[in-house]
């Protein structure tokens, strides 16, 4: 598929700004990474829309909306290899996001590694989960999450299931690091041409922030975890991406258990593709978060199960 002249402008500031080089150092020098962190992002539409800061557990959360009475929430969990962040990309995507939904936005900026470790980060989404759901009904959240956002999203909703919890209407999940172990022989193949990530760093952030436990422990690897039961899925996958092969093995299981999910593959895109600035790529597909976000697709869902029901108890039909 020909790529775009933004695309190729992309790889080439990747290049100049050395993030594979900062990703293939272990041990990974998070202090330098974490330079390009915005905790709270300057600009008119921030200062406007930002409607409120606060801290549940010891994440600091910042509220984002355009609408006074809005009854839409999505919780925000951005990635950062569980050591820095948020990053003006994802504030640049919620910025998106909140002009063109509806939703009401919780940024959600968690404790990192190795100052804390993942049990404390597995308690804070926990907290921020129960925080928004003594505001919204559970049909009224979403999550979306990029890279270790993603793998906070999954174990988070493995847990509520396991606990019998109310669970968000719908996960989206961009890059989603799905194994911290990062044994997939595939992985390999993939690190000599993915442009931004590599197994040497990853694998160091992930031991800074892993603790006592296994690197297979579901906290930390949601791959190994159940995936019965989830809700409306959303994923969009990059080929170029070392992350990439994991993801592939989870489909294969959302599948197996029979999750509505609906799977975007970027070919030759690189890792969180669609929250990249520069690239018309990343553009169109943050269009296409946004639409499937104000596309109702639970309540047009149920809507259709209680017509067939109906119909099916009305009608005699068989189904």
């Amino acid at each position: 598929m020909k790529r775009s002249l933004s695309y190729y402008i992309m790889l080439i500031v990747l290049k100049i700004k050395g993030i594979k080089k900062d990703f293939s150092k272990d041990p990974i020098d998070f202090k330098k990474i974490r330079k390009a962190d915005v905790h709270k992002p300057s600009g008119q539409f921030f200062k406007h829309n930002i409607l409120n800061h606060f801290e549940i557990a010891n994440s600091l959360i910042s509220e984002i909306s355009t609408h006074e009475k809005s009854n839409q929430l999505l919780l925000f969990i951005h990635g950062g290899a569980f050591i820095s962040g948020p990053s003006r990309h994802h504030w640049n995507a919620i910025k998106e996001i909140a002009k063109q939904t509806n939703y009401t936005i919780w940024m959600c900026s968690y404790p990192k590694a190795p100052e804390h470790k993942i049990s404390e980060i597995s308690n804070n989404m926990d907290s921020i989960y129960h925080a928004a759901s003594e505001k919204y009904p559970s049909h009224q959240i979403s999550m979306m999450g990029d890279s270790v956002g993603g793998t906070l999203v999954i174990a988070l909703i493995q847990r509520l299931i396991k606990e019998n919890r109310d669970l968000p209407c719908k996960i989206i999940l961009l890059s989603p690091v799905m194994d911290a172990s990062m044994s997939n022989p595939e992985i390999e193949k993939i690190d000599a041409f993915d442009p931004m990530l590599s197994k040497k760093g990853v694998s160091s952030a992930k031991k800074m922030c892993v603790e006592k436990i296994d690197l297979k422990n579901t906290m930390i690897s949601p791959l190994y975890g159940s995936f019965v039961g989830f809700p409306y899925t959303i994923l969009f996958l990059a080929e170029n991406d070392i992350t990439y092969p994991d993801q592939r093995l989870v489909v294969e299981k959302l599948i197996a258990a029979k999750v509505d999910i609906h799977v975007i593959e970027g070919k030759q895109m690189l890792h969180i593709w669609p929250l990249l600035p520069i690239m018309k790529e990343a553009k169109v597909t943050l269009s296409e978060i946004i639409g499937i976000m104000n596309n109702n697709h639970v309540l047009l869902k149920t809507i259709l199960t209680t017509l067939i029901l109906y119909f099916a108890l009305h009608f005699n039909y068989e189904f």
